[in-house]
């Protein structure tokens, strides 16, 4: 395990909810001078070694925040000991998660909401099959997230 908090956000496919959540946190990483690892992956493998979908990079890009380079990779056990924490988007996929750690994990795995004060449980909509719009609404859900989390990081938390 790092020494320096290692975040891992986690969606089904890692082509829309987690690189964005990825991107958002970056993005408050850099505006707070946060030293940390941060990565996305999906529970399957629907995607691996593909760029996130383009409406996640435009609306990535339109906020600031260049997830271009990104490529889709699947959860491994050894994720349960590099990251610090592993954030799921929705509760299946903390489900998946559960259901593939391994005994000797360290990282604590939650809901990605579950850092923001008053959205606790709640999940992150995916946008796939819906409108541009809606990719929007997933960026202040995992920008809102990347906030709490430099927040209680630069606190000490």
């Amino acid at each position: 395990m790092t020494d320096k908090p290692a975040l891992l956000f986690v969606c089904l496919g890692n082509i829309c909810r987690s690189p964005l959540a990825e991107g958002a946190m970056r993005k408050a990483a850099a505006e707070t001078g946060l030293d940390i690892e941060i990565d996305s992956c999906g529970t399957a493998a629907y995607h691996v070694g593909e760029p996130p979908d383009p409406r996640s990079v435009a609306t990535a890009a339109a906020k600031g925040s260049d997830i271009s380079d990104l490529r889709g990779r699947q959860l491994i056990k050894a994720d349960f000991t590099r990251f610090t924490h592993i954030f799921a988007m929705d509760h299946q996929n903390l489900r998946n998660i559960e259901a593939v750690r391994p005994a000797d994990a360290t990282a604590h795995v939650s809901l990605l909401m579950d850092i923001v004060e008053g959205r606790e449980g709640a999940a992150i909509a995916d946008p796939y099959y819906d409108g541009e719009e809606h990719f929007e609404f997933t960026w202040q859900d995992v920008w809102a997230a990347a906030q709490a989390i430099a927040t209680q990081i630069k606190a000490g938390g």
